[in-house]
């Protein structure tokens, strides 16, 4: 596992414990070598993970469209910075440059893409670990949702049983690994996206 996409918020909501924790994260993923593939703002969460990352000697790639360059947001100190047209090109782009996938707090951006890749597993059109860091129990009702879906009988549970959920960084990147080395043959076709 050489790089992990991580969606977050662009803000860094009402508790502190939110940014100490994507700054834990962060030095963790520097410290193990692991890229960081990420929405290339430089604020909110977003900008914390990708600064502890920065000051820890890893490596950082921003994938951004435009508009949110134009309303400059766009962090300028990443290893690579892609500007793209649209939201749809910022998740290709994410998801081919990732061997895993993280989803920090935030909020309906963040839904939107960690529930893509979900979606894109599901379709077999990757197979790459999906993680919750589940900072301060902030996807607790989220998955309360996901285990109602599966009692009415609209999502499997072995779907869920996929997702990774943890709230301890350490354990969390630990888990990605172990699933990652399990399913190292993933593939992607961008065409069927």
């Amino acid at each position: 596992m050489k790089s992990i996409g991580v969606f977050c918020g662009a803000n860094t909501g009402t508790n502190n414990v939110y940014s100490q924790a994507s700054a834990e994260l962060g030095r963790l993923m520097a410290e193990q070598h692991v890229t960081l593939v990420y929405g290339a703002g430089n604020v909110g969460l977003m900008g914390v993970i990708a600064d502890a990352v920065l000051e820890n000697n890893g490596r950082v790639i921003g994938v951004i469209p435009q508009s949110l360059v134009d309303r400059e947001v766009a962090h300028n100190g990443l290893h690579e910075l892609h500007v793209v047209e649209t939201m749809h090109e910022r998740k290709a782009i994410m998801a081919a440059r990732s061997d895993a996938f993280i989803a920090m707090p935030g909020g309906f951006g963040t839904f939107d893409e960690i529930c893509e890749i979900i979606t894109w597993n599901q379709l077999g059109i990757i197979k790459k670990p999906v993680a919750f860091y589940n900072i301060n129990g902030y996807y607790d009702k989220f998955f309360e949702m996901i285990d109602h879906t599966i009692a009415e009988g609209f999502v499997k549970p072995d779907q869920r049983e996929n997702l990774i959920i943890e709230d301890n960084p350490v354990i969390l990147l630990q888990k990605i690994r172990e699933y990652s080395d399990a399913t190292s043959d993933y593939w992607i076709d961008f065409k069927r996206i």
